[in-house]
Formats: C-alpha cells, structure tokens, sequence
C-alpha cells in the first residue's frame, strides 16, 4: 500500500526519501536508502510509517533524530494506535490514516485521525495527501477509526464478494464468464456513477428503476424481501468493526 500511495503522492510538491533494505530500485522521483545509517544526517518534516506494526517499536526510534522541529508521523500501519506510535516517536504528532485498497489507483476513501498535539498545518498537509488518493473521510478518535476501517478499509473485500456472487448467478442463467463480469462490473459501474451524480436518495433511485409487479420488484423481493441483505450487512461491519478493535 506505501508504494500505491507514493504514486499518487508524488503529483504534489514533496521530495520523498525511502529506507527500504529489500527495494532494488527506487521509483521515479524518489531517493532510496537501504538502511537508516546511510540518511547521513538528513531530517524529515514527515515519516511515513509504512511497516508491518510488528516492527514499529524496532525501527521507528531509530528516526528520532530524522525529525525536523515540526516534524510529525504519518502511519499507514493498520491496527497501530496513536499511543503507541508517540512512544515508538519520542512522543511525536501523529497523523494515523487507513486507506482502502482502490486508494492504489487514486479512487480511495482514506479514514484520517490525528493526535491532540497534531497542528492545523500537519492535519491539512496529511489531508491534502491523502486526497491525492481519493476521498478522506476525518474522525475524531480512533474508535471511529475503527468504524471507517469496518465500512471502508474492509469494504472493498465485500464489494468484491457481492460482484463475485452476481457474476455467478449470471453464469448461472447462461452466460460465459466473460459475458457475466462484463455485465456485472458495467452495470454496478454505471448505477454507482448515477448514484453519485444525482440528487435523488439511494431508495429513491431503486424505486425509480422498480415497477410494481416487475421484474425488478420481483428480483429484490427475493434479495432483501425479508430484510435478509440489510441484516448480513448490518453483521458484516459489525464483525469488521469489532475485529478491529480486538487488534488495537
């Protein structure tokens, strides 16, 4: 995900500096290090914790001297609370963000929570970064975090689950694959795009495509006549969100 972003990252003014002992070649615009030691000296006004959280507390005092004097952190280390990164950090502002998997190709919506000591300017700078990879959506605890991280950071696994099924059920009434994932994509791709550039409700929108007595009525009868949909939905996030909180 650190390398995803940095493709997006680097449309704006930012030099970048990467320590990495496993990159063989450094992206475009970047300069690259294999270990701290080689910095020689040079100081940061962020540190981007992109790192399994297992490693933090290894690596991340490392840096102490890295820090300019309003230097802060920017972790994209899922399940690493702001507490622990200050700690890690010599008590660092920390800016923890949890960007989901379309955020690779700049379509994102990134969850974004700041410590109390984070400035307006380390908020609106990770903000603006973070924007360059889709949408930010800005919380005030790490427990909304981790309400973003169950609707947004997992849920593009379950959008890709609810399109696998659909392509299946196409399939299943005749279709090759190809036919099927064509049709599918397309048509969840264009109902989204007209969702988003509408005034009208998402329930407004179905009844408008709905006829009584209609195929279409008939279709979501049999997918949420019972409220089957809404209540899987309901425990999908609460399962996530409660997953979530178990790895704080």
């Amino acid at each position: 995900m650190g390398g995803a972003l940095l493709e997006n990252w680097k449309s704006g003014d930012e030099t970048f500096t990467i320590v990495d002992p496993a990159l063989s070649q450094a992206p475009d615009g970047t300069g690259l290090f294999r270990d701290r030691s080689q910095l020689d000296g040079k100081t940061f006004d962020v540190i981007v914790v992109a790192i399994k959280p297992q490693m933090i507390d290894a690596i991340l005092p490392d840096y102490l001297e890295a820090f300019t004097d309003t230097g802060y952190i920017l972790s994209i280390a899922a399940g690493c609370s702001i507490s622990r990164l200050k700690r890690a950090s010599g008590g660092r502002p920390v800016v923890r963000v949890m960007p989901n998997l379309p955020a690779a190709i700049g379509a994102g919506v990134s969850g974004l929570c700041a410590s109390e000591d984070a400035s307006d300017d380390q908020i609106a700078h990770a903000t603006a970064m973070m924007k360059r990879a889709g949408s930010v959506v800005t919380v005030g605890n790490e427990d909304q975090l981790d309400r973003v991280t169950a609707v947004a950071g997992s849920g593009p696994g379950y959008a890709f689950e609810l399109a696998r099924s659909y392509v299946e059920a196409a399939v299943g009434l005749g279709f090759s694959e190809a036919e099927a994932v064509d049709m599918v994509l397309g048509t969840l791709a264009g109902s989204i795009a007209m969702a988003r550039s509408s005034d009208l409700s998402l329930e407004e929108l179905r009844n408008s495509v709905t006829s009584k007595n209609g195929t279409t009525a008939a279709g979501l009868d049999a997918l949420n006549g019972e409220g089957t949909l809404s209540e899987l939905l309901r425990n999908t996030t609460k399962a996530a969100y409660e997953r979530a909180v178990e790895l704080r």
